[in-house]
């Protein structure tokens, strides 16, 4: 997330040029060359990690970052997190390589400040944390997802992920296909929400989920953090979506920004009211939709729990970047999840069992264990043929020895964080 100015002047669009503009915008297709990541952290005290953080430690922490060189897009979230947005790398090692530089400078510097980085799905501790950001684009946002309850703030300021970004793919059909790839995302991102869960406790207290940060997510707006219909055309379905979904807000000169209730972006198109939507308000709107698969000319995978230790991230890249770039195990991993679409029933992740149960049970789930297993033995297979170094396969192999292969995750281990 990240917040933006105030609208550009511009024409009014129709609904038929919304639907044209984000066909052309959220599939770009074409051969799977390059991969991203979105690695988001918690900030914890060095010396105990318990303790609150104060705002003014933060701030000082930050400005510190900020000033280093980084290859990564540094963005502070509203809760304090920290998250480092790659640039669009040409291989897997290179995007790996250049977080991993990024991050031992942003470690280094936190160190000098007594702070570090926290690789936990939700704070274990701190909840609710204080939201540091006072910003209109988040004043809205809060305003609109407490309508549905606490999960939105909970969302905001105590949750961490990796998201994992991928291009369309082809357009044309087969393993790398843009609509195989598009329903493999729905598909595998329950496994992997199950093998990488990693948030059980939420403000010192058991949860009863082993990924309560994408519990949160189960909870929040449905009508902005569902996945849109799978089952046909993707660029016509996410269109649909995208003009049906509520709009979180209308931006404006004056603060704070409108907050419309019910107000779907085809019937601001519509109406023009309660000012004419030009295309800058649609490319804004397409930035509150929280699905857990999101086009944004590539695809963006949101469901993974941020990960413990300084390069735990590296496993969940690596293994989907596998599964989805090889067109071998694209194949293999297709076969494997395609039997969940009966369980996952027709309604749209995160709200249908299969999410349910992987964001309950983790690799508890016997046929999420049974497909984690097919996936990870695809991906172990795969990494070599996509340039993978040693480090990174050994990497995987051990996340495999220790979650995938007696059916737990890194939830399973957290129990100290509670006591």
């Amino acid at each position: 997330m990240s917040s933006s100015g105030i609208p550009r002047s511009g024409q009014a669009l129709s609904v038929d040029e919304a639907e044209d503009l984000l066909r052309c915008i959220c599939f770009k297709t074409g051969p799977p060359r390059t991969v991203g990541v979105e690695v988001e952290w918690l900030v914890h005290e060095l010396r105990d990690p318990r303790l609150p953080v104060p705002p003014e430690r933060l701030a000082l922490a930050v400005d510190t970052v900020r000033s280093l060189p980084l290859a990564s897009a540094l963005t502070l979230e509203p809760g304090g997190q920290l998250e480092l947005s790659s640039p669009p790398a040409a291989s897997l090692m290179s995007c790996v390589d250049t977080v991993s530089a990024d991050l031992r400078a942003v470690r280094e510097a936190l160190s000098s400040h007594g702070l570090r980085l926290s690789g936990y799905g939700v704070d274990p501790w701190n909840a609710p944390r204080e939201r540091i950001l006072r910003e209109p684009r988040y004043d809205a946002m809060e305003t609109a997802l407490d309508r549905t309850g606490p999960a939105g703030r909970g969302m905001m300021r105590d949750s961490a992920s990796v998201q994992v970004c991928l291009d369309a793919g082809h357009e044309e059909p087969g393993p790398l296909g843009h609509h195989r790839r598009w329903q493999l995302a729905h598909l595998l991102g329950a496994v992997l929400v199950a093998a990488f869960a990693n948030s059980p406790v939420h403000g010192g207290r058991w949860t009863g989920w082993r990924s309560t940060r994408q519990a949160l997510w189960t909870d929040i707006d449905p009508a902005r953090a569902l996945a849109p219909p799978q089952d046909g055309e993707p660029r016509t379905a996410w269109a649909a979506h995208v003009l049906d979904t509520p709009v979180m807000c209308v931006r404006g000169t004056e603060t704070p920004w409108a907050v419309p209730e019910g107000l779907t972006f085809r019937e601001w198109l519509r109406t023009g009211s309660p000012r004419p939507a030009d295309e800058d308000d649609l490319r804004y709107h397409l930035t509150t939709l929280f699905p857990p698969v999101r086009p944004r000319g590539h695809l963006e995978l949101r469901m993974i729990d941020a990960q413990p230790g300084p390069d735990g991230w590296i496993v969940p890249v690596a293994v989907t970047t596998a599964l989805f770039d090889d067109p071998e195990a694209a194949e293999t991993v297709y076969r494997a999840v395609k039997p969940l679409a009966e369980r996952a029933g027709s309604r749209a992740a995160p709200r249908n069992p299969l999410w349910l149960a992987a964001a309950r049970d983790g690799l508890g789930d016997p046929e999420l264990h049974a497909a984690a297993l097919v996936a990870f033995e695809a991906a172990r297979e795969a990494l070599p043929r996509i340039g993978a170094s040693p480090a990174v396969q050994q990497a995987v192999n051990a996340f495999h020895e220790r979650y995938v292969l007696p059916g737990s995750c890194p939830a399973d281990e957290l129990q100290e964080v509670a006591s």
